[in-house]
């Protein structure tokens, strides 16, 4: 939850005039909902896609304060993140809840991130494992057709914003287990994002991983040079 229309216009500026010496990845921005329209306006032909960070599971009704899938579509959205840790902590999220909005972004032509991982007091009891198979579980049993089309993120909680850092060793360990449970739902194509304090000092030993496709940024995000310096590595 950060930035305002001046902030916004300088950062997307120097993402603008910066993208076009990233020619190795997809480059995209997921902000909040009030700046969909500005976000289109100064991003539309750069060859940067965006996305908001939420979305309603619900099609259209009774439902005040909530987004639909649909309205998003309507600012051209590629993409939505769902289940963020944070969504998960501070607004109580079930594992069945994110699915089901996995499920009505897929039914609105959005490209879903699917966020998973582990707290701090989860990793320290070697939950890790077990609370990402949890998580994926109602996501996975959306079908086949519904997995390949969505995106995972590995977020380990405890390295967010705490000081930690997951080692690339420790984040390739999950991601290879998503992976392989990916594989067996017939979707190992799928692209497996890292998004634990990932920094332009860090992002290419993470890259270099075999089953990490790139990067789900937080706060490196902000600025556009280091951003971009994710993006290039």
């Amino acid at each position: 939850m950060h930035g305002d229309t001046a902030f916004n216009s300088e950062l997307l500026a120097g993402l603008r005039a910066g993208v076009s010496g990233v020619s190795q990845s997809e480059v995209a921005v997921c902000v909040p909902f009030p700046y969909l329209y500005q976000t289109r306006s100064l991003l539309e032909g750069t060859g940067i896609s965006w996305g908001a960070q939420d979305v309603s599971s619900h099609e259209k009704g009774a439902y005040t304060g909530e987004v639909a899938a649909s309205m998003l579509a309507d600012f051209a959205c590629r993409w939505v993140l769902v289940g963020h840790s944070e969504r998960r902590s501070y607004h109580a999220e079930s594992d069945t809840l994110v699915a089901e909005k996995a499920a009505a972004a897929l039914a609105a032509g959005l490209t879903p991130v699917v966020c998973v991982g582990e707290t701090q007091r989860e990793q320290e009891a070697g939950q890790t494992h077990a609370v990402i198979e949890r998580q994926l579980a109602p996501v996975l049993a959306l079908g086949v057709e519904s997995v390949s089309r969505l995106v995972i993120a590995y977020e380990p909680v405890w390295a967010i914003g705490t000081g930690l850092t997951a080692t690339p060793e420790q984040a390739q360990d999950i991601h290879a287990m998503i992976r392989q449970r990916l594989e067996a739902a017939g979707a190992g194509q799928v692209r497996i994002l890292y998004g634990g304090s990932v920094k332009a000092s860090n992002a290419a030993s993470l890259f270099a991983m075999p089953d990490i496709d790139g990067a789900l940024v937080g706060g490196a995000a902000l600025v556009a040079s280091e951003f971009l310096s994710i993006a290039a590595a």
